[in-house]
């Protein structure tokens, strides 16, 4: 005879026995009563279904990135490529960092859908095609063999997204020989004239007056503190040939104007208007879609020499500069903002000029990219900032752009007007450690 206790637990084996038969063969339902998804009903976290980069986590890394690479005051892991400048900062302070929430973006009209401000909105929006003028310009993508994947991912959406319908000719760069396989596939994506270069040896390698003594040193201490590329050779000679040599080689020389573009990147935007011409009818001489601070271990010289220059070189400076996006106390100190030069539209001749050529130059004598980890981002945009008055840097608010980790989604309307495919809620501009709001800054005074 069976007393209502072992009811009780006949009852309970048989629930027990459905339950693992439909959570092994009903999917839905195993998702549904799995003890993840419980727990995160519970903490409040991402479904295990979330794309793991759909927020940002302020007060630490991209959740795509690994966190084994990300300690206090450290930037998120880069791709490692040592051609491309990713190493992303910690900012300043970390005032945001347990705030929650990023910054929110200033108030706009809602008509605006989230324009940027007028001091800067000219041809920010899809505007009819500009048939029978050009600037002259050229993409320009520094590349090695093994890169060609990366690079026709990074090509065909340049091609679908603007060029197509611009024709702009290619140049690649590389410090060895392209092969033939890489030449045939890149130029079988375009209908536009493709170049490919050799970069001249001194132009690239580490010069013979550096201590290498010196250098080796450094570079071991940076592992030792497991800075990003601190080991990498290579990487500082992308960062000087991309600092000071890159606008003076024999196949950019007759252009003016230049769109450089990496690999594995993402264009997430139709562009039916002419950045070129934007930067030639504005007199622009340098356009970003990203800005951070810049990882402090790799720079710990380079405003005292900045300043050494400047201070020597006083009439270099224009009146109305951008300095104000650099420092926070005019000058004195560096508040480590740069624009990410991974992606940036640039007047070739404002880096052949007088002013950041002497600049370059100075820097290059002191050697702070083979004794320290100078990278081309901190220099351009220091170069940008001192050297060209502010309204000739330019925000392209509507091309949606997405390097790893990092992603710039336009908004509101310019987001519809260019038919974004990215997500709006992924964007960096208002991260804490974006420094877009300090370059809107200089535009509200």
């Amino acid at each position: 005879m069976m007393t209502p206790l072992r009811y009780v637990f006949l009852i309970l084996a048989a629930l027990i026995s459905l339950h693992y038969i439909l959570s092994f063969t009903n999917e839905t339902y195993g998702n549904a009563t799995s003890f993840t998804h419980l727990s995160e009903q519970f903490s409040g976290s991402a479904s295990p279904n979330e794309s793991p980069d759909k927020h940002y986590n302020v007060g630490g890394p991209p959740a795509s990135v690994d966190n084994k690479h990300y300690e206090a005051g450290a930037p998120p892991a880069p791709v490692d490529n040592d051609h491309h400048n990713t190493g992303a900062p910690s900012a300043p302070d970390n005032e945001h960092q347990d705030a929650g929430a990023p910054p929110a973006p200033p108030p706009v009209d809602s008509k605006d859908g989230g324009a940027p401000p007028p001091a800067y909105q000219h041809y920010n929006t899809t505007t009819p095609l500009q048939h029978g003028r050009k600037a002259n310009a050229t993409i320009v993508m520094l590349a090695r063999n093994g890169d060609l994947d990366g690079i026709v991912v990074s090509m065909k959406q340049m091609e679908d997204r603007f060029n197509k319908k611009f024709n702009y000719p290619y140049i690649f760069l590389n410090e060895m020989d392209f092969s033939e396989e890489f030449k045939t596939r890149v130029s079988g994506l375009t209908d536009s004239p493709v170049q490919f270069g050799l970069i001249p040896h001194d132009d690239w390698y580490q010069p013979a007056w550096i201590d290498e003594t010196r250098a080796s040193a450094a570079r071991a201490d940076m592992v030792e503190h497991k800075v990003i590329y601190g080991g990498s050779v290579s990487y500082r000679n992308m960062c000087r040939f991309n600092s000071g040599f890159f606008y003076r080689h024999e196949l950019l020389k007759p252009f003016k104007y230049y769109w450089r573009v990496e690999p594995d990147i993402k264009y997430f935007c139709d562009l039916d208007y002419d950045p070129f011409l934007v930067m030639q009818d504005e007199n622009k001489v340098y356009g970003f879609t990203l800005s951070l601070f810049e990882y402090e271990a790799t720079i710990p010289t380079l405003w005292n020499t900045v300043k050494e220059f400047t201070n020597s070189n006083p009439g270099l400076l224009p009146p109305g500069n951008a300095m104000d996006f650099l420092s926070d106390d005019g000058g004195e100190t560096y508040n480590r903002c740069h624009f990410w030069s991974n992606f940036e539209i640039g007047d070739l001749d404002f880096w052949r000029g007088e002013a950041y050529s002497k600049f370059f130059d100075f820097l290059d004598e002191k050697g702070g990219f083979y004794y320290e980890r100078w990278g081309d981002a901190p220099v351009h945009s220091i170069g940008a900032a001192l050297f060209a008055k502010k309204e000739q840097i330019h925000f392209f608010n509507d091309i949606g752009y997405r390097h790893e980790p990092f992603q710039h989604c336009p908004q509101g309307v310019a987001h519809a007007k260019g038919k974004c495919w990215c997500d709006q809620k992924q964007n960096f501009d208002y991260e804490w450690y974006s420094c877009l709001n300090k370059y809107e800054a200089l535009f509200k005074s």
